[in-house]
C-alpha cells in the first residue's frame, strides 16, 4: 500500500490567510480611514459652525472645549455634549456653486 504524502502546515493555514487579507480591505481598513477623517473632522470644529448630532440634532457651535462643546439649538436653549457625538458639519448654503 502506498502511503499519501505529508500535507505542508502551511498549505492548510493559506485559505484562512487569504480570508484575513480580504477582510482587511474590505473591513478594517476603510473603517480606520473613516474614523481618522472623523477625527480631523472633530479637531478643526470652531465657533459658528452649524453641526448635526448622531441624534439628528441640528444647532451652532457656541464654544469648543476639550472633549465638550457647548451647542445652541434655539433662541436661549444650549447643550452640552461630548465632540464625538458630532456626525457631520453642514456646508455652509452661500458657497454653494449655482450652475448657469
Amino acid at each position: 500500500m502506498p502511503q499519501g504524502q505529508a500535507v505542508n502546515p502551511i498549505v492548510n493555514l493559506f485559505p484562512l490567510f487569504a480570508i484575513f487579507i480580504i477582510f482587511y480591505f474590505l473591513l478594517i481598513r476603510p473603517q480606520k480611514t473613516r474614523e481618522k477623517e472623523h477625527q480631523k473632522m472633530l479637531n478643526n470644529v470652531k465657533k459658528n459652525d452649524e453641526i448635526v448630532t448622531n441624534s439628528g440634532i441640528h444647532g451652532t457651535v457656541v464654544n469648543v472645549k476639550d472633549k465638550t462643546l457647548i451647542l445652541r439649538i434655539d433662541d436661549n436653549v444650549k447643550i452640552e455634549l461630548e465632540k464625538n457625538c458630532v456626525a457631520y458639519i453642514k456646508k455652509p448654503q452661500g458657497t454653494a456653486t449655482e450652475g448657469a
